[in-house]
């Protein structure tokens, strides 16, 4: 009898030691098995095991090892020790799941893009902001000098290759984007960005980092040249601040997050300016805006989607009457 009840206790002892290793291994990744696949891979790689924390605690360490093929950009320890000394967060496993989830997918593109394969220009991420629940954010890369991610975070080992696509490590974490943070990361938008911040203006940059949704229709560079022209002999500068406000304010549309495929031909649309003023869609012959003085403005890029709105690019500055 007293072996008997030795032996339960044992059964029992040995049981109570299973499930606590049990609910530890729920809670950590020691014990996740080193495989060929993009999340093996970062289990093998030391300086990437916050980035394998974040994983499971989002659910995506399954996800990542699973067909793909995805392409991943893995910040390391210190993008992440580095992000979060920005955040209330002391660590990783503090920050919600769900804000965590998507800041993780925000660096998943669907392929397997090697770092030859990149050209500059805007591909499409896994992640979802607040502004769109069907258009997945969008993600600036620019390869003038290595490869850098909306203006933030460098490619600094590139092509480790899986059986499931490709992982590149990155020194930043990058986080969900604004149109203030897609505004500044294309040097093509780099007027634009002198000209919100000129002295005189509303702080345009807070209000555009905002919560939104906001639809802004952005001229590049090519298009401030020309209406420097237009505007000669004074151009641009000549251009008094309450004025200069209200061409700005022209170019948003918001509450709004309106993607190309719903502009309509012959679209009303009524910017944030105020007293209102409106520009009308033509869709012949390509994409274009008729503003208040009927000057048309042909539209360039569509749909860069950002957490909080979505840009159009432009190459015309849109002209209200003044």
């Amino acid at each position: 009898m007293k072996n008997v009840i030795k032996l339960k206790n044992l059964m029992l002892i040995a049981l109570f030691t299973a499930l606590s290793v049990s609910c530890d291994d729920d809670n950590n990744n020691d014990n996740m098995v080193v495989d060929n696949t993009i999340t093996g891979k970062a289990v093998a790689t030391p300086n990437l095991s916050i980035l394998v924390q974040a994983l499971v605690k989002a659910e995506l360490a399954t996800t990542l090892k699973g067909a793909g093929p995805f392409t991943v950009f893995a910040p390391t320890n210190e993008a992440f020790t580095a992000f979060l000394a920005t955040t209330p967060y002391a660590t990783i496993n503090d920050v919600p799941k769900e804000a965590l989830t998507q800041i993780l997918l925000n660096h998943v593109v669907t392929g397997s893009v090697k770092s030859t394969d990149l050209t500059t220009g805007y591909i499409k991420t896994l992640a979802k902001g607040s502004a769109s629940t069907t258009n997945n954010l969008s993600m600036y890369v620019n390869i003038t000098a290595g490869v850098k991610l909306n203006g933030v975070a460098t490619v600094t080992t590139p092509d480790i290759m899986a059986s499931n696509g490709v992982i590149h490590i990155v020194d930043k974490v990058i986080d969900l984007p604004t149109i203030v943070t897609h505004a500044a990361a294309n040097a093509n938008f780099s007027t634009l960005v002198s000209v919100l911040n000129r002295s005189g203006e509303p702080n345009f940059i807070t209000a555009l980092s905002g919560t939104g949704p906001f639809t802004v229709f952005a001229p590049t560079n090519g298009a401030f040249t020309a209406l420097n022209t237009e505007l000669a002999p004074g151009g641009i500068a000549g251009v008094s601040p309450a004025n200069l406000t209200k061409v700005l304010q022209y170019h948003v549309v918001s509450p709004a997050n309106v993607l190309a495929a719903s502009l309509t031909e012959g679209q009303v649309v009524t910017p944030i300016l105020v007293p209102a003023q409106t520009f009308t869609i033509q869709l012949s012959g390509g994409a274009k805006i008729k503003d208040a003085r009927n000057r048309i403005s042909n539209i360039i890029i569509t749909d860069v989607q950002c957490s909080n709105g979505v840009i159009h690019a432009v190459d015309k500055v849109l002209l209200p009457l003044l």
